[in-house]
């Protein structure tokens, strides 16, 4: 039933649909994980730590989950499955791993679908979250790159975790003492599940020429990347916590300023220094790594400049 539901799609996509096409690439371009990494970050700097703390948590739980489920079930993508399925060319650079449950789906329902089920937002803000939610997971059927049965799942699964995340918080609140145990926790299931993935078996499937369908080792690198961003919110989070205590009740030229400065150093990280770490460090080491700094960097990096430079006396 997915397959003939994505042939309806896809007959749909290629007639008169054709003028959607653009939109849900750009729908699905917002379910990417860096560029949900992005928004997450500029929340958590500029306009609500509380808020922000709260779906970074989420989505690096989020990235857990989803990395364990897709080198678990190990499910090929529609288009190796049934050769009749023929995804948009531009999706197929974001169509990385294994595809059950989609990535994208377990994105959007972090960073749009954990706004839309935090009742402290206004009602009409929620329905908007929602919907962006399910047009991104949405767009990923459309595309061609997941089944339906791919986003339902994605969708489900990472709403739980953001409801499960807002939970855990709040007994944090309570019990602030217990913070570094959290972290100790999170960081031992990380390691766990890259283990996990790095010594399991995966299937050796070939098509008619004898080429491999599937390398599997290659799939379970988004588990990777999701340990090393897990671990590095973990710890990033616990020593803002401890030793530096940044606030967002600031003016709207301080929002810019930090913004400014902080997307800046994103950039800078992500495009020169990231690269000469994973060409030092290659596989699953290089990409655990790179991950870990990113995350580490807007958890604790920037909040750490923020609170010297933003309180540094006057000369």
């Amino acid at each position: 039933m997915d397959i003939n539901i994505l042939l309806g799609f896809q007959e749909f996509r290629n007639g008169i649909g054709s003028c959607l096409t653009a939109f849900m690439t750009k729908m699905s371009y917002i379910g990417e994980m860096n560029t949900v990494l992005i928004f997450t970050a500029l929340i958590y700097w500029c306009v609500s730590k509380k808020f922000g703390t709260y779906l970074l948590m989420g989505w690096s739980g989020n990235r857990i989950v989803n990395g364990l489920l897709k080198v678990s079930a190990c499910v090929y993508r529609p288009w190796i499955r049934d050769p009749r399925i023929i995804p948009d060319s531009d999706a197929l650079a974001a169509a990385t791993g294994y595809s059950f449950p989609s990535g994208h789906s377990m994105n959007a329902a972090a960073l749009f679908g954990g706004g839309a089920i935090r009742r402290e937002l206004p009602r009409f803000l929620r329905v908007v979250l929602g919907l962006i939610a399910v047009l991104i997971a949405l767009s990923r059927n459309f595309l061609g790159v997941h089944t339906p049965q791919d986003i339902l799942v994605g969708l489900g699964a990472g709403v739980l975790v953001m409801w499960l995340t807002a939970k855990l918080l709040a007994w944090i609140n309570r019990h602030p003492e217990k913070d570094i145990a959290v972290m100790c926790a999170g960081i031992g299931i990380s390691v766990a599940v890259a283990a996990y993935a790095a010594l399991k078996s995966y299937p050796v499937d070939y098509d008619a020429a004898g080429k491999l369908l599937v390398d599997g080792a290659k799939m379970a690198n988004d588990t990777f990347k999701g340990v090393g961003w897990c671990i590095g919110f973990l710890l990033g989070w616990v020593l803002e916590r401890r030793y530096v205590g940044f606030s967002t009740d600031i003016p709207m030229m301080t929002r810019m300023t930090r913004l400014t400065a902080g997307l800046l150093g994103y950039y800078a990280v992500s495009l020169i220094l990231l690269p000469l770490f994973k060409s030092g460090i290659p596989g699953a080491g290089g990409t655990l790594l790179t991950c870990f700094v990113q995350m580490f960097y807007v958890t604790f990096l920037v909040p750490f400049c923020i609170n010297h430079l933003e309180h540094k006396p006057a000369a």
